[in-house]
C-alpha cells in the first residue's frame, strides 16, 4: 500500500506547476491533499479527478480557503467529512475514507502564524482533536492520518529551531502536544520508523531563498496506530520538482489496502 500526502495550497495553482502528471506515474494507492483552496465546480473532473481513482473532496464553505481531497483507488466503505465542531467542519478540515480493517484521513490543522488570535484557534483545534484521536484509537481499526499538522516535533524537525522557538509551530507546549500524542496515545510516526535522518524538511518559506538553501520544517506526518505503522516500509520526500511550499511526502507499507 502507497500513500502520498501533499498540502497543494491551492490545488488548481499545483495542477499548472505540473502535480497531476506527476502523481499519475507514482501508482499510489491513496493520495491526501491539504489546502485545495477550490470548490468542486470550479475543478474540472477531467483534470482533478485522475483517472483510476475514487476522488472525494471536502470544501470550505469560504470561497479560495483550506479544504482536503482523497483519492483512493479501492472505494472506500465509508466517507467522512463532519465531526460536529468548528471550525473543522465549516474549513473541510478533515476527510476520512474507511477501508476493510483501516482508514485514512486528510487532515489541515489550522496555522498559528498570522498572530495571536489565529494561535488561540489553532491551539483549541488542538484541544478537540486530541479528543478525537483519542476517541479513534479506542476502535477496532488501523488509522492513517495524513496532515500539514502545522508543528515541528523536534529541533531535527526545522534547520532553525533556536530561532524559531517563540514562534507558532515550534512552541513548546505545541511540542508537548504532540508528546502525548505519541507517548500517552501511543499514535506513531511512520516517517520517523524508517528515516531518523536530519534535514529532512516537508515546507519551505516563500521568503529569502528558503527552498534553494533548504531551510525548512518538516511539518507533514502520517500518524499511524500502532498496527500499521509496524508496516511502514519506506518514507520519501519529494523535492525534485515544486507544486507547492509544501513537499510531498510517500510512505510504502507491507499490506494490502483491502487486507
Amino acid at each position: 500500500m502507497r500513500v502520498i500526502t501533499c498540502n497543494t495550497n491551492g490545488i488548481r495553482a499545483a495542477e499548472r506547476k505540473g502535480f497531476f502528471p506527476w502523481l499519475a506515474a507514482q501508482d499510489a494507492d491513496v493520495v491526501c491533499i491539504q489546502e485545495t483552496k477550490a470548490q468542486v465546480h470550479q475543478l474540472p473532473p477531467e483534470t482533478f479527478n485522475p483517472e483510476g481513482y475514487h476522488c472525494f473532496y471536502n470544501d470550505a464553505e469560504r470561497p479560495g480557503y483550506s479544504g482536503t481531497a482523497l483519492f483512493s483507488k479501492v472505494k472506500p466503505q465509508r466517507i467522512t467529512t463532519k465531526l460536529g465542531w468548528e471550525p473543522m467542519d465549516s474549513q473541510g478540515r478533515y476527510l476520512q475514507a474507511d477501508f476493510p480493517g483501516l482508514s485514512v484521513v486528510s487532515l489541515y490543522v489550522p496555522s498559528g502564524s498570522s498572530g495571536d488570535e489565529a494561535q488561540q484557534r489553532k491551539e483549541v483545534f488542538m484541544q478537540h482533536f486530541f479528543d478525537h484521536l483519542k476517541t479513534l484509537r479506542r476502535k477496532r481499526r488501523e488509522f492513517v492520518i495524513c496532515a500539514d499538522w502545522n508543528i515541528c516535533h523536534r529541533e531535527i524537525d526545522l534547520k532553525n529551531w533556536r530561532a524559531n522557538r517563540k514562534n507558532s509551530g515550534f512552541l513548546p507546549h505545541e511540542r508537548a502536544w504532540l508528546d502525548r500524542v505519541f507517548d500517552d496515545l501511543r499514535w506513531g510516526s511512520g516517517f520517523r520508523r524508517v528515516n531518523p535522518e536530519p534535514v529532512q524538511y516537508t515546507w519551505w518559506s516563500n521568503r529569502g531563498q528558503a527552498w534553494a538553501k533548504n531551510v525548512g520544517w518538516r511539518l507533514d506526518y502520517m500518524l499511524c496506530t500502532p498496527g500499521v505503522a509496524g508496516q511502514v516500509q519506506s518514507a520519501a520526500i519529494y523535492r525534485d520538482e515544486r507544486f507547492s511550499d509544501h513537499a510531498p511526502l510517500t510512505i510504502d507499507f507491507s499490506r494490502d489496502l483491502q487486507a
